[in-house]
């Protein structure tokens, strides 16, 4: 039949290095954030190259200067700029190896989302939840648009847990601090959304699809928000993303366009045939957020997180005795960690015993099952509802 060797195309294992930009300059109170970074080899085990130590400036076509200051992973950030519209600005990079410039870009700022809605539908893989987004501009100077978004949604663990251990004595916890059992998730948007109202006769964009969310997730059994920003582009900066869109989503079927190159509005000061990747755009943003709770679902059964759970460990009874029969005091044994000296103990869940009485000892389980923080964070979202 033959035999399959490896096959390492040049291009898959090439050490490239090229330096990615991503970020808008923002004219508006909003901060400008920009992320700098470069390519890794597609072998490589790392999923981020950040720029540290890089010195960035933003210009206008007047020769006003604003700072950027570093911040962590190679963003690099400043508070609202609150830029003049009329003039043109761009940004400017210097990082160790060389020097990156923009090219002056004209402030194109984003009219208002008119709302951000969901139907329930089916999606692409079922029954789920759609999401979508809609925007008009009076003024026909917009008609190039790309939307971010950013999930927050609340998850629970497996089992509540109404106690704790300070290492040698299991206490009661307290619920409104230390609430191990709420959590709260993020996820960021993973796809270029664009919508363009180009070749219609009023700049009116209507549900245009942001995000599509299967029935089964477990985002949407309690509690979920989205906020989604927006954007305005020029030709160049939507057909930039729209190239971008087609090379790293639509790859790897017959039916699929061919990878193409990549061209931007950013350019090596030292070395003008060293390819840079990205498009500054300049402009105010949009957004709008909206919740949906499982009450306004139709109840679909979400495929659970934790699927392998058991009060205690796998072998043994739910319950962990102070003085059972048998081995003496389990709750030092596997709860109280500095007394056993045990590197990953149980995380106590509730009493055993008759209340008023001091407990018999307690249920517990490993805490993958118990502590939500290790999936998100307990600290409610002051956007929260």
């Amino acid at each position: 039949m033959g035999c399959k060797k490896p096959y390492a195309p040049a291009i898959v294992s090439a050490n490239n290095n090229y330096l990615v930009v991503e970020g808008v300059i923002n004219t508006g109170s909003d901060s400008t954030i920009i992320k700098v970074s470069r390519t890794i080899k597609l072998s490589s085990k790392a999923t981020d190259n950040p720029v540290l130590g890089a010195v960035l400036t933003v210009e206008s076509d007047q020769n006003t200067i604003y700072s950027l200051t570093e911040a962590t992973d190679g963003k690099y950030i400043s508070a609202g700029l609150n830029l003049d519209g009329s003039h043109k600005y761009r940004l400017r990079i210097k990082t160790n190896s060389g020097q990156y410039l923009s090219d002056y870009v004209e402030v194109l700022n984003s009219p208002p989302i008119d709302s951000v809605s969901y139907d329930i539908k089916g999606t692409v893989s079922g029954p789920g939840v759609n999401i979508y987004v809609s925007t008009h501009d009076n003024s026909n100077k917009v008609f190039y648009y790309r939307w971010e978004y950013q999930e927050t949604w609340m998850f629970h663990s497996n089992f509540p847990s109404y106690f704790y251990s300070n290492g040698d004595t299991v206490l009661g916890r307290n619920m409104i601090t230390d609430n191990i059992t709420d959590c709260w998730a993020n996820n960021i948007s993973s796809t270029i959304v664009l919508g363009s109202s180009a070749k219609l006769s009023r700049d009116v964009i209507f549900d245009n699809p942001v995000i599509s969310i299967p029935s089964t997730a477990e985002k949407i059994e309690d509690k979920y928000s989205i906020l989604v920003k927006q954007y305005a582009l020029s030709l160049e900066a939507y057909t930039f993303y729209t190239n971008l869109k087609k090379n790293t989503e639509q790859l790897g079927s017959i039916f699929d366009a061919l990878p193409s190159e990549i061209e931007g509005n950013i350019h090596s000061v030292n070395n003008a045939s060293e390819p840079v990747i990205g498009y500054i755009t300049v402009g105010s943003t949009t957004s709008q957020r909206i919740f949906i709770q499982k009450q306004q679902l139709p109840g679909w059964p979400t495929t659970p997180f934790y699927t392998n759970c058991h009060l205690a460990f796998p072998g043994q009874s739910c319950c962990l005795y102070v003085y059972p029969p048998g081995p003496p005091n389990q709750v030092d044994a596997y709860i109280n960690y500095l007394t056993n000296n045990n590197p990953n103990p149980l995380i106590p869940i509730d009493a055993i015993g008759l209340p008023g009485h001091p407990p018999l000892g307690y249920t517990a389980a490993s805490r993958e099952c118990v502590d939500c923080t290790l999936r998100g964070t307990n600290k409610k979202p002051s956007f929260w509802q």
